[in-house]
């Protein structure tokens, strides 16, 4: 296991070194395979549903391998400039500030867009030449050729099927990245990491993972998706404080999931069948 260093006074990315290990279950290769990318310097593409454990999972590696982890949670409104940076006026006159992905190029970090999907395409555009073997960012509001620091790491996430045909990433943007998929756990593992990341006793855990499995099966008809494993944390992290198990299963997975009355309806009746 690797020993991190103390963070000198003066480090950059002092606000984004992870501390303490962010726990995480194994559930193939994807340790290694997030090792050789590292090594190689290869930009990383995670796809898999909402709530499956993608998140953690690159901050588990990023503490693993000793790197900050700057983060950028993508919308439609992201432009290049939120990422990039811009002109700043103060007392002091005019003056740049760097924007997530220019300080992760900059001094060394992983830069971890989550559902990059999600954001403008100027700024998918953008990314390109850090994909490939010319690392370099172009600043054109200041003029600057950055080239990549040689811990600079691109990681992006992506749910293909919640956007279906809807929004998706063209060719010439996923065929620069290499991927890991990633899906929920099969049911034991999943009970093991909602008892780990909740404390609630097993045969709590198990009842929340086949009542996630029966949402999941509504995937893609009439829900977009089923209950993730973060939800299922939710509900047993509820279920820890106190609150009855059918009361916690309402507030962190029925309701949330849908706004149809037929559907909440239905859900209503899994959590009844599920639930002691």
């Amino acid at each position: 296991m690797k020993l991190h260093d103390p963070v000198a006074p003066d480090d950059a990315l002092a606000d984004w070194r992870i501390r303490d290990e962010p726990w995480y279950a194994p559930v193939g290769g994807e340790i290694a395979a997030f090792e050789a990318a590292h090594a190689r310097g290869l930009p990383l593409m995670l796809k898999g549903p909402t709530g499956c454990g993608k998140t953690r999972f690159v901050e588990h590696m990023a503490w693993r391998l000793g790197l900050p982890l700057i983060t950028v949670a993508c919308h439609e409104d992201l432009s290049a400039g939120d990422l990039i940076g811009r002109f700043l006026l103060d007392a002091g006159g005019t003056r740049w500030q760097d924007g997530p992905l220019t300080r992760a190029v900059r001094f060394g970090a992983i830069c971890y867009l989550d559902e990059l999907v999600e954001a403008r395409a100027d700024t998918t555009v953008l990314i390109h030449p850090l994909t490939d073997a010319r690392r370099q960012l172009p600043l054109a509001a200041t003029g600057e050729l950055l080239h990549a620091h040689p811990d600079f790491r691109l990681v992006v996430s992506y749910n293909p099927g919640y956007h279906g045909v809807h929004k998706t990433l063209k060719a010439s943007t996923r065929q620069r990245f290499t991927a890991l998929e990633f899906g929920y756990p099969d049911p034991a593992r999943e009970a093991a990491i909602v008892m780990h990341e909740s404390g609630v006793v097993e045969v709590i855990a198990k009842q929340l993972v086949t009542l996630a499995e029966r949402t999941r099966r509504l995937a893609g008809d009439v829900l977009d998706e089923g209950a993730s494993t973060r939800m299922l944390i939710h509900a047993g992290l509820l279920i820890a404080e106190g609150l009855a198990p059918h009361a916690a299963c309402l507030q962190a997975i029925a309701v949330p999931l849908s706004d149809d009355p037929e559907v909440a309806q239905a859900l209503v009746a899994m959590v009844d069948a599920c639930i002691a």
